[in-house]
């Protein structure tokens, strides 16, 4: 329990000087416990068969790569959510949903600590998903931008860039609980963080909705969304979903398939974590001063270049040089997926249209790791880079036609031309 504690202070101390905003303003309040809420959210989740995997596996008498499709599922069931989700979440604001997905989290952990087999276990993640859409990243997002207005991209940027020190975080804090008490109790302890931490302050600290207000929504049409602009912006982001996702298990084995040794390979994959929080903090930094559509199409730039380094050299430094590009554009591009529809729809269409991204998002997340492995597997490391550049590109042209088709206003205001009108 201390490094939690430990880590919301941290996050708190983070939020304010970042944002430029006092820490007894409700947004930063409200960003604090989002990034605490959502470290506890994933580490309890996604990123918990990391660690507790193997040892799942030989108790529930299940093969490993059975037990790691759990997150898969996870994925799939968030993806299927999202849609008939983003109308609730446009009426009834991301505070009661965000609640209910932590009720939704404890349950599933509970069922996963107490799982005798597979199907319990597949039931614990079915309901992980369902958990997931109602309370991870994408209601987290529409929250910040219910309480924090004009400041939403500084506040998502602060909120995003805590969330890269989940894995950094939980994957020893889990090791440290499971090496105590095993893998069933450490469930069981996330499980109780989700019920007796996520939950009250999903339910204190978010913007309440005046009855008043939802009762004017409901007699006016819904903001509509430009769905040309939307499919773009879609396709875009799944792509370079798709291909850093990909990444994420099979990055080492393209390194030593470009030669370089074990030791150097885990060098540099490790040093894409520091260059994708560096990327964060960049956007954060330039927020005020560039629109999300400059950094974006950058980022969007850097993927195929990093892509055709690690393609034309095979010794450490190109892998070093491939590090930082890549781990910048996602850094970067992180942060974009939050803020870009920020820019792109009407501010009372933000809900809506995030919650709806979040389907071909996360299917993308879902279905790339095993076609990466299935690629390197069947073709070899240098045809899933091929596959990579190729997809690389066609995400950034996707974007260069969105902003062709927002050109001039989205390209230089930083607020985006919808969010200038209010």
């Amino acid at each position: 329990m201390t490094p939690l504690r430990h880590h919301g202070r941290d996050l708190i101390a983070l939020s304010a000087p970042v944002a430029g905003m006092p820490f007894r303003s409700p947004t930063a309040r409200a960003v604090a416990a989002l990034s605490l809420t959502q470290f506890i959210g994933w580490g309890a989740t996604f990123w918990l068969p990391a660690v507790t995997g193997p040892a799942m596996a030989g108790e529930l008498g299940m093969a490993l790569p059975m037990v790691m499709a759990g997150p898969t599922v996870m994925l799939v069931v968030m993806a299927m959510v999202s849609w008939p989700l983003s109308a609730i979440l446009e009426r009834h604001g991301a505070r009661p949903i965000m609640v209910w997905g932590s009720l939704l989290g404890a349950a599933g952990l509970l069922v996963m600590g107490l799982a005798n087999g597979p199907a319990p276990y597949v039931l614990s993640w079915i309901i992980l998903g369902l958990a997931g859409a109602s309370m991870l990243t994408t209601p987290a997002q529409i929250a910040v931008t219910e309480i924090a207005g004009e400041k939403a991209r500084q506040a998502l940027g602060v909120l995003i860039l805590a969330g890269g020190l989940t894995s950094t975080i939980v994957w020893p804090l889990t090791g440290l609980l499971q090496a105590q008490w095993g893998w069933r109790t450490t469930t069981l302890v996330y499980a109780a963080l989700m019920l007796l931490v996520c939950m009250p302050l999903h339910w204190t600290m978010l913007a309440h909705r005046p009855t008043e207000k939802s009762a004017a929504k409901a007699t006016t049409e819904p903001a509509s969304i430009d769905r040309p602009r939307f499919v773009l912006l879609a396709a875009s982001f799944a792509a370079n979903g798709f291909v850093t996702w990909g990444f994420a298990l099979t990055i080492i084995i393209l390194f030593e398939a470009a030669g370089l040794d074990h030791a150097s390979a885990l060098a540099a994959a490790a040093f894409i974590g520091i260059a994708r929080w560096a990327g964060r903090m960049i956007d954060v930094l330039g927020g005020r001063r560039w629109s999300g559509f400059v950094t974006g199409v950058a980022a969007s730039a850097l993927f195929p270049l990093s892509f055709i380094v690690l393609l034309l050299t095979n010794n450490f430094i190109g892998a070093m040089l491939f590090a930082t590009l890549y781990g910048i554009a996602s850094g970067i591009t992180a942060v974009t997926r939050a803020t870009l529809p920020l820019q792109i729809f009407p501010a009372g269409a933000y809900a809506r249209a995030s919650a709806q991204l979040a389907v071909p998002l996360n299917l993308s997340f879902a279905v790339a790791p095993p076609a990466f492995t299935a690629i390197m597997t069947s073709a070899g490391p240098h045809a899933a880079l091929w596959l990579a550049f190729a997809i690389s590109i066609f995400a950034f042209c996707t974007l260069l036609g969105l902003l062709h088709a927002s050109w001039p206003s989205a390209a230089t205001s930083p607020n985006g031309p919808h969010n200038t009108k209010g």
